[in-house]
């Protein structure tokens, strides 16, 4: 394999990828130049830290000193704090966000909502409370900064400050996952233990507005099952709907095409689906979904 100099940053990831293979995702994060070592307690890290150490050395890679920082409780990494607590916004680096003025044209609008969407997964409802500006960036759409533009500009930097702290998923223990859909869109949680992990939403597509409700509950299931893929393979998946028909889903004697399609992906899963009555699902709720996936 080779790089140009134009994929330096690309080369150098693949390197150090290479030499923390075993480590990866188990007590270690590399993202290009900067190493992140994690642990549980302080012994557990001090041999972390010694394993890390040797691997630099064995490999003849050396780290500059004042450019460390050891045992910390806390510690910012890519726009995030990451604490025993779990993981939390980086209020320096959404001063950008809160000190934004208002847009005045589309390309204003896409940076806004491109900059304050990395952090989406931290605000429910944040594709609801976007959404009047998003159609703003829709073709041939015009141009017209309305109240409820204002409402959702507001109150989205709002919302950013005290953002919630999400919790840290451990792949060794069983995830339950929330989903919901209505004929604006779908919606699904991700939790662990009780604590939230992560919020997920988008808009139906155009097809999918035709969808009878067991097929748009389906997709929601999908859709949780596919962009938390690297999280939910190879444990156990506790699956919440409010459609109680989808818990008999793998033994429904009819299927069409579509969902035999899914129903093939829903396999490839260790997964159980529960009924969940759609008042009691305080978590999530697509009503309140829309333009915005995770």
């Amino acid at each position: 394999m080779s790089f140009g100099l134009t994929n330096a940053p690309a080369f150098f990831m693949y390197m150090m990828n290479s030499v923390f293979m075993n480590e990866l995702d188990k007590f270690v994060v590399v993202f290009i130049d900067d190493i992140l070592i994690y642990s549980k307690n302080k012994k557990e890290h001090e041999e972390h830290l010694r394993i890390v150490l040797t691997r630099l050395r064995e490999h003849k890679l050396y780290a500059k000193f004042s450019k460390c920082a050891f045992w910390l409780k806390e510690v910012g990494f890519l726009g995030h704090i990451l604490s025993e607590k779990g993981v939390a916004v980086d209020p320096s680096k959404v001063k950008d966000v809160l000190n934004w003025k208002q847009p005045e044209t589309v390309t204003e609008i896409r940076s806004f909502l491109g900059l304050a969407g990395y952090y989406r997964r931290f605000i429910k409802d944040f594709s609801k409370i976007a959404k009047p500006m998003t159609s703003l960036t829709k073709k041939n759409a015009k141009f017209v900064w309305g109240l409820k533009c204002e409402d959702g500009f507001r109150e989205l930097k709002k919302l950013l400050t005290p953002a919630p702290v999400l919790a840290q998923p451990d792949v060794t223990k069983p995830f339950d996952v929330y989903c919901d859909a209505s004929g604006q869109g779908l919606g699904c949680v991700l939790m662990q233990e009780g604590r939230v992990i992560a919020y997920a939403s988008r808009q139906l597509r155009k097809h999918e507005a035709n969808y009878p409700t067991h097929d748009l509950e389906l997709a929601a299931v999908v859709h949780a099952l596919k962009i938390w893929r690297h999280y939910l393979p190879g444990n156990t998946r506790h699956i919440y709907t409010d459609h109680k028909s989808l818990k008999y889903i793998f033994t429904q004697p009819e299927l069409n095409m579509r969902q035999r399609r899914w129903l093939e992906l829903i396999k490839d899963y260790d997964t159980e689906i529960h009924y969940h009555p759609g008042k009691a699902n305080v978590v999530v709720d697509a009503r309140a979904v829309g333009l915005i996936a995770m």
